[in-house]
């Protein structure tokens, strides 16, 4: 093997995790024809076809899945030297490969912005999705740092703890569960409730909570986003468990409101975390630090709302 670019290896990389070259093309912002050219240069230089079309896609052949494996290895090295170099003239600078799950989506601006304006050199590159599908970056290693509430146990990982994370079960501030002092485990039962997905953080914890609490849990209506149980629950079409995280915007808008209840809000925890036995580029090390630091602190200033008014309200549900 001789000659081959950066640029072929990424595209390699690009059409193996998208399965696609036109996806590939739009991520290098390039034509789809100069992929394929990269493509062919690689096959060319490894003298066998690294690629094949399977139906509309475009999978790698076990040549290809080789290449894959190093050309990741190779590219990340080449950023981490990058790194190094930066540190040496005391610049901050690098890439924060992050994963994080679609709920902590509404988390991570505030951290990221104030992490970035003292670091105006670091590049970012987040990706959002399901908890399975985060786990399978982090196991891939295409990103450096994960975001999610449990941490998982099929992989080897250092998690920290970085912050509080209040589930609760909400509805229309005209629904007439709010007319109620203290609504009950049971009226949700008798209510339509909207949950996500499962596998889900929030619906991992309503599950748990109502086996504790000795109900069946009975779910009218599994949902594969927090935007859509919140619509949902706006327009009056039921009662949603979500996280509080989600919802600050629709607080203060009077759009939903947390149900007054003894069980709710139910408090977990935000992990951040990272492959035990991968080296942690240093700039995800700092903003893991930062995290860890401060982000319990910033989270509580966006949900200012919340911390004031939930939690008064919460204690009240609790009274006899």
């Amino acid at each position: 093997m001789y000659h081959a670019s950066f640029r072929q290896l990424e595209a390699l990389v690009l059409v193996a995790r998208h399965e696609s070259v036109s996806r590939a093309a739009e991520e290098m912002h390039v034509t789809q024809p100069a992929i394929s050219a990269q493509l062919r240069a690689l096959d060319e230089l490894a003298g066998t076809a690294l690629t094949r079309k399977v139906g509309r896609n475009i999978q790698l052949t076990a040549a290809g899945e080789v290449m894959r494996n190093f050309a990741e290895r190779i590219l990340q090295l080449w950023d981490q030297a990058g790194d190094e170099l930066g540190e040496l003239q005391g610049v901050s600078t690098g890439t924060l490969r992050i994963g994080a799950v679609f709920t902590a989506e509404h988390l991570l601006p505030s951290m990221l912005v104030k992490f970035t304006l003292e670091r105006p050199n670091v590049r970012m590159n987040l990706r959002a999705g399901n908890r399975s599908e985060i786990i399978g970056l982090l196991s891939r290693k295409e990103v450096d740092l994960a975001i999610m509430g449990t941490p998982p146990r099929e992989l080897r990982i250092n998690a920290s703890r970085f912050a509080h994370h209040p589930m609760a079960f909400v509805a229309n501030p005209r629904h007439p569960l709010m007319k109620k002092k203290r609504v009950t485990l049971e009226d949700i039962v008798k209510s339509n409730l909207l949950v996500r997905e499962r596998g889900s953080g929030t619906r991992t914890a309503v599950e748990r909570l109502f086996k504790e609490h000795g109900h069946t849990l009975h779910i009218s209506s599994e949902v594969s986003s927090n935007e859509a149980i919140k619509s949902m629950v706006a327009a009056g079409l039921g009662v949603g468990f979500v996280s509080v995280h989600a919802c600050a915007l629709e607080f203060k808008a009077g759009l939903i409101d947390i149900l007054p209840m003894k069980e709710s809000p139910l408090e977990g925890d935000w992990h951040v975390m990272h492959l035990a036995d991968q080296p942690l580029p240093r700039i995800a090390a700092a903003f893991r630090d930062f995290m860890v630091n401060s982000g319990q602190a910033l989270i509580e200033a966006e949900l200012e709302t919340y911390y004031q008014k939930y939690q008064s309200q919460h204690k009240r549900s609790q009274k006899p």
